[in-house]
């Protein structure tokens, strides 16, 4: 008998490559963090020697989702201020109360409550954007979990830089500090047109294509973006990122709630990736992503959940949910949006979107052993009659029983291995007291 590490049976196993597939009754076997084979159990237990053996029988095993796009600090937002529009929401509330409040601390006492939250619900990927990424990195090394990071770039001062040269300066940093660790991937992060100016973004194209760095930005969020960029530029936001050279299969561009019939193919054939934020989208008004028209147009779409200030959750089974049936109602059509497809949006297309998709996002042989187990024996998802269809229309991400990030297990019959779960939610409710007696704070504004 060959070796191995783990040998995970479940009811079904959903691969998401190719899209579609369930098996029944397989397994999966691991060994040195990577999948090494998926076939029937019963041949699996002959075949492979493991040193641990998992039943699953009445649950789904499937990739680990990728949450592509959040602001995990942000979770110390949560609720602070909501009802309202984008520019009201950053420019009021938000922006002030980060000047006021992010720190180191904050940053790390909110993306541990980030990740708990996301590993708890399937999530052992994530795509973050914001302040003190290196705190970040060092948050997402303790945690087990797997994450792209952001090195933010803006063009006014914050906390964490002065101007475009300093995030830029700084960024790079933390990304030598962390070159080469095998969970964490550095991406180049500028916030926004309309927050990052010519020069910055030349800068950043130029860098991008030196270091074979992803890119990572919000783009076409609202209309007044629109808006503004032809009255400042004389041109719509992706015309000038498209003359700046920064459409290529490097970015992710996050949103894009605000797209002409003539732009989808631009973005076909750059290779850009498209990440939608249905729930974020929905709750700012923000407009609605054509997912129909960029799924028909061969656009890699991936999911992401948005910072919890703007959600508020992390949760990307809610995501999915979302994001067929919105899909389904703006295109007029019920056939759009498949559940298959929509997973694949949450798993390997967002793994794409990172730059990961040859490493995780599906259940192939020799990839990372990103995974996740679902107990579907619950009231609400029963009876089976297609599992792909329950955990994109029924499931709760309470559901979520076990998950993997290389081999290891971060959580266990729902409980995390890693995170000090009370310690965490202790901290949480510390900055809670904290913004919410102070007169700076937004609940106040």
């Amino acid at each position: 008998m060959d070796p191995a590490d783990l040998i995970i049976s479940a009811r079904w196993i959903i691969p998401v490559e190719p899209e579609g597939q369930v098996l029944d009754d397989h397994a999966l076997v691991v060994r040195d963090g990577r999948i090494l084979d998926l076939l029937p159990a019963a041949e699996a237990l002959r075949r492979y020697a493991a040193r641990e053996v998992l039943q699953r029988p009445h649950h789904v095993l499937l990739p680990g989702l990728v949450n592509a796009h959040t602001h995990s600090p942000m979770t110390l937002f949560r609720g602070m201020a909501d009802d309202l529009p984008l520019d009201i929401w950053l420019g009021r509330h938000i922006w002030p109360a980060e000047a006021r409040w992010v720190d180191a601390g904050f940053v790390r006492d909110g993306t541990e409550l980030a990740m708990l939250e996301m590993l708890r619900g399937g999530t052992t990927c994530f795509n973050d954007m914001y302040f003190f990424p290196d705190v970040i990195a060092h948050a997402v090394d303790a945690s087990g979990l797997r994450a792209g990071i952001g090195m933010i770039v803006l063009e006014h001062p914050t906390v964490w830089a002065q101007d475009a040269d300093e995030y830029l300066r700084k960024g790079l940093a933390v990304r030598d500090q962390f070159r080469g660790h095998p969970r964490i991937a550095m991406s180049f992060a500028p916030h926004a047109p309309y927050t990052v100016a010519d020069d910055s973004f030349r800068q950043i194209r130029l860098l991008a294509n030196e270091l074979d760095t992803q890119l990572h930005m919000h783009v076409h969020e609202t209309a007044s973006e629109i808006d503004d960029s032809q009255k400042r530029y004389a041109r719509r936001p992706l015309q000038r990122l498209d003359e700046l050279g920064l459409l290529t299969p490097q970015l992710a561009a996050v949103h894009m709630t605000q797209l002409t019939a003539a732009e989808i193919p631009l973005l076909a054939e750059r290779g850009v990736s498209v990440v939608h934020c249905p729930e974020s989208n929905l709750k700012l008004a923000s407009g609605f992503c054509p997912v129909s028209e960029l799924a028909r147009a061969g656009i890699n779409l991936a999911l992401g959940t948005d910072g919890a200030g703007s959600n508020n959750d992390l949760d990307m089974f809610g995501e999915m949910r979302s994001c067929a049936l919105l899909a389904k109602g703006v295109a007029q059509r019920a056939d759009v949006a498949p559940a298959a497809a929509v997973l694949g949006m949450a798993t390997h297309n967002g793994a794409k979107a990172l730059g990961l998709g040859d490493r995780i996002g599906s259940l192939l042989a020799g990839k990372e052993a990103d995974v996740i187990c679902v107990d579907l024996s619950a009231a609400a998802t029963q009876p089976v009659y297609d599992p792909i269809s329950q955990l994109v229309y029924a499931t709760s991400r309470d559901q979520v029983s076990d998950a993997w990030v290389a081999g290891r297990q971060l959580l266990a019959d729902h409980q995390p291995l890693l995170a000090d779960a009370p310690a965490i939610l202790a901290r949480a409710e510390a900055w809670r007291a904290r913004l919410s007696t102070s007169r700076g704070s937004v609940a106040h504004d």
